[in-house]
Parts: C-alpha cells; sequence; structure tokens
C-alpha cells in the first residue's frame, strides 16, 4: 500500500488542521467536558462549515464524499487535540453504514442533515462487539410492515445528542437485523452513563419500538454482513483515533523530557528515560501502519478482516503502553488530573476496552487463521 496522500487528501488534512489549531485547546476541552452534553457545539459547527461532516456523504446528498480514508484523517487530528466531538460516532457508526446500506429515501432524510451540522448519529455495537459470539443484546421481532425492537442497549456512544441510531438485533432464529431508530421515539429511553475519557455514552432502552423496512440496513438475511462492516469500520476508526493520541502524547512528552533537569542534566539525556520513549515510540508505528493499512483494504474492497483484527489489538494493546508509558516519563505532572498528559492517558484507556479488548481480538485472530490458514499467512 502507498501511505501518500493525494492532492484532495492533503486538503483535508489542512483543513482540519487549521480548524483544531484554531479551537481546540486544554482549557477549551475542560470547559466542555464540565457541560451536560460534554459535546463542543461550536468545534461542530466550524466542523460543518468547512464541510468536514459531509465526509462518507456522497456529493450527491450535500457531502464530499470519501471513505475510511478520509474520515480516518479527521479521527486522527481528533485524537492529536482529544476534541469531544462525535466524529467516530457520527460519521463511522452512522453515516458509512447509511450511505452504503440505506434506502435512498432514508440517505435522503439522515445524511444531508448531517453534512450540515444539523444532526448527530450513533451506533448501538458495544454489546456485539464485547460479545464472544458477536451478537447483539438487542432483540428484533417481526410485525406488519417492520420490525419490532425490545431490549437495551449498553454504552452507545452520544446517544443523548443523536438525533438517529443504528441498532444491530438478533432475531429468533439466531440471525442478525440491522436497523435505523429515530431518538425521538417515545418507545426509546436513555440512563446515563460516563465513560472513562468523560464522555457520555447513554445505555438505550427500546421497549417495543418499531421500526418500518424502510428503515433497514439489512434484514435477517444480510444483516450480518452489515453488523460486520460496521465492526470493521468502528474498530479501525478507533485504531485511527489512537495515532493522534499516541503521537501528540509522545510529542508532549518529547518536550517534557528536554525542558526538565535533574542533576544538572536534561531528563531526555538518561538512559532510562531515551528507552522508555522508544518503546512509545515503535508501539506508536505499529498502530500507524496497521491501522491505515486496515482503512486502505475497507476502502479498496479489499480482504479485510485480518488487518481490523491486528489493528484494533494494536492501538488496544500497545496503545495503553504508549500512554502509559507517556504519563509516567512526566513524573510527577503526570499523575495531576488536571494536566494535559493526563486526558491522553483517559482516552488511550478508553479505546483499550471499547469494541473489545486486546484478548478478544486475539482470540478472533486466532479463529480467523485457523480457519482460513492459506490465505490469511498469504497476506
Amino acid at each position: 500500500m502507498d501511505f501518500t496522500f493525494s492532492e484532495e487528501q492533503q486538503a483535508i488534512d489542512e483543513a482540519v488542521s487549521s480548524i483544531f489549531a484554531g479551537l481546540v485547546t486544554p482549557d477549551r476541552v475542560g470547559e466542555v467536558e464540565r457541560t451536560e452534553d460534554r459535546v463542543d457545539a461550536e468545534l461542530w459547527a466550524a466542523l460543518a462549515a468547512a464541510d468536514l461532516l459531509g465526509l462518507g456523504t456522497p456529493e450527491s446528498l450535500g457531502g464530499i464524499g470519501g471513505g475510511m480514508v478520509e474520515i480516518g484523517q479527521l479521527l486522527v487530528a481528533q485524537g492529536q487535540v482529544v476534541a469531544p466531538v462525535p466524529l467516530h460516532a457520527t460519521l463511522v457508526e452512522g453515516v458509512l453504514p447509511i450511505a452504503t446500506y440505506g434506502s435512498e429515501a432514508l440517505r435522503q432524510r439522515i445524511l444531508p442533515a448531517v453534512a450540515r451540522g444539523e444532526m448527530m448519529l450513533s451506533g448501538a455495537l458495544a454489546d456485539a462487539a464485547a460479545s464472544p459470539t458477536e451478537m447483539p443484546r438487542v432483540t428484533a421481532t417481526t410485525v406488519d410492515g417492520g420490525w419490532q425492537l425490545d431490549g437495551t442497549a449498553t454504552a452507545v456512544p452520544f446517544a443523548h445528542v443523536a438525533g438517529a441510531l443504528v441498532v444491530p438485533a438478533r432475531t429468533g432464529d439466531g440471525r442478525v437485523m440491522v436497523a435505523v431508530v429515530d431518538t425521538a421515539d417515545a418507545s426509546v429511553s436513555m440512563e446515563r452513563a460516563e465513560t472513562t475519557n468523560r464522555a457520555i455514552h447513554p445505555h438505550v432502552t427500546f421497549a417495543a419500538t418499531i421500526v418500518t423496512e424502510a428503515d433497514v440496513l439489512g434484514g435477517a438475511d444480510d444483516g450480518r454482513a452489515v453488523l460486520d462492516a460496521m465492526l470493521a469500520w468502528a474498530q479501525t476508526g478507533l485504531a485511527l483515533i489512537q495515532v493522534g493520541i499516541g503521537s501528540a502524547a509522545l510529542r508532549q512528552t518529547a518536550a517534557h523530557l528536554n525542558e526538565r533537569t535533574q542533576f544538572g542534566r536534561t531528563l531526555s539525556s538518561f538512559q532510562g528515560t531515551m528507552l522508555r520513549a522508544a518503546d512509545a515510540g515503535i508501539d506508536l508505528e505499529a498502530i500507524r501502519v496497521t491501522a491505515w493499512e486496515a482503512a486502505w483494504r475497507l476502502d479498496s474492497g479489499l480482504p479485510a478482516a485480518e488487518a481490523v483484527l491486528i489493528a484494533k489489538w494494536q492501538a488496544s494493546d500497545r496503545g495503553q503502553r504508549v500512554v502509559h508509558a507517556t504519563q509516567h516519563l512526566h513524573g510527577g505532572t503526570g499523575a495531576d488530573i488536571g494536566y494535559p498528559i493526563h486526558r491522553y492517558f483517559l482516552w488511550g484507556k478508553q479505546i483499550e476496552l471499547e469494541l473489545g479488548a486486546p484478548s478478544l481480538q486475539l482470540s478472533r485472530l486466532g479463529a480467523l487463521i485457523a480457519e482460513h490458514p492459506d490465505e490469511v499467512i498469504a497476506r
């Protein structure tokens, strides 16, 4: 694969960097974390004004197109400043599946509003991602003209500000269907829940919630394929956020080690700190390479199952090592929960376990290799 961005992708990078540099500071993030919704509305509006919320949405629907790679550029930049906005939830868990599998009426109803910054989205993926069998907890039964959803989906990112949710559900015969649910529906209720990185991921309960066939992305026959695609996009997206988190945390740590002195020498001159930082740099490069490979494979229509599992494992296992190292290398300052490096630690720890812990990714990768050894090893 070629890691070089095209001219269009370079333009996205420049636009994203300019917006984040102008609007996101540690003080501003702290202010947003003290609000009820914990979403930076001003930043969201700026991203919409720059057309960046149109990523993943076709131009015919008011977007600017692009896929996992282009959205990934936005996610890496978000991770670098730990910006509290639902980019992953909206663009990866919402826009990509709706743009790919939704009916034209559904796409027309939702995607232009997202591109304009008027609607946020999310996906109820936590239960399926954490389940050994990748089955959602919400159940679906057929009714006249559609489906009825019942049960509680745990930890749905930013569901409290989302206008619609993409919800996988298991059918009575053990299959999966996926539908889009309007959060304004009276049968949908939420219980507030806070994550490690101080975001709000409510538990969402569906009590005889009815969805029509027009809102279904995949029925019992093809819903599993839709869920698999959603998990692949979402896990790759988290890995790309971790690239941004790790790179910014390591950059801040290098500056700290070069500025602070001990025994008349900068901390960066001690072998122990140099080796710890070097190990973190190696870990970060592994996360970066595997995350971009997974994104590239997904966009190229190539087999990507093992690439996604490897990328998520690297982001989870090596990612937590990177943020541990960067916080530790700050010494006592790193233990200050109000100091910027601590926030990167929290975000890195959140991604470690979100949508599957490292052990679960290894288990699934091992099963994949056992099932298709020649295909996996050849790639």
